[in-house]
């Protein structure tokens, strides 16, 4: 049996320039849907979703390998701070290996 690696990246985001919620859906679902394509992740709004300037995102990547994951999860994170209508509060990585 093959190894199995995945981990999650969380990312805080801030959003100043969001008034509302529509604000905020318009601001992060770029990133979101962005890093599906590009990366191939499953990515989702998983936290703060009624606060207008606050959002959780997390991406998930899964590889035979630890190395091809981490260089998603890396990409991810370069391209969610490509974005200067957001604020990264914070990023952490959760690892699982079967």
């Amino acid at each position: 049996m093959s190894a199995v690696h995945a981990a999650v990246l969380s990312v805080e985001l801030h959003i100043p320039r969001a008034h509302s919620l529509k604000d905020k859906r318009a601001i992060i679902r770029p990133i979101v849907e962005g890093s599906r394509h590009r990366f191939g992740v499953a990515a989702a709004e998983v936290g703060k979703q009624d606060v207008w300037q606050m959002a959780v995102l997390a991406f998930a990547a899964v590889a035979s390998t630890t190395r091809h994951v981490e260089e998603v999860l890396s990409s991810v994170e370069r391209f969610v701070w490509s974005f200067p209508e957001v604020e990264v509060v914070s990023c952490e990585r959760h690892w699982w290996g079967v």
